[in-house]
């Protein structure tokens, strides 16, 4: 399932677990690589790579959009559906942090704790790849 050292996936799990419980509107979080292969999930869907696929493909119409307009990198998408909400995060050069948000989440919040646990994996992974190459 996951490209990264067992150890780093746990770590992502735990972090993705801590963000769910900060933000308790969250029905799922998923960590993916920018190619759309799941890192690690918290969620009870069954759907994790089926997301993970169609974030990658998101990623890339929104890295277009943003170099296309002159904005810089990609930082973050915020879908907002009748039923809630689907967010996706760059989580360092690599990977992307996409969650899942009930309607009523407060979205400043979403952005704050997910901007933080984004970061957060980033590190992770960076660590985490160069523990492999050592």
């Amino acid at each position: 399932m996951s490209t990264v050292p067992a150890e780093a996936e746990a770590e992502i799990l735990a972090e993705l677990r801590r963000l769910r419980s900060r933000v308790p509107q969250l029905t799922g979080a998923l960590a993916a690589s920018a190619d759309g292969m799941v890192l690690a999930q918290d969620s009870a869907s069954a759907e994790a790579e089926s997301v993970a696929a169609l974030t990658a493909a998101a990623l890339g119409v929104a890295q277009r959009l943003s170099d296309c307009t002159g904005q810089g990198g990609f930082r973050e998408l915020l879908v907002r559906g009748e039923n809630g909400y689907v967010a996706t995060y760059a989580a360092g050069e690599a990977a992307v942090l996409t969650l899942m948000a009930e309607q009523r989440v407060n979205v400043g919040r979403l952005h704050l704790e997910a901007r933080r646990s984004s970061l957060r994996i980033a590190e992770l992974l960076a660590h985490g790849l160069a523990r492999r190459i050592l």
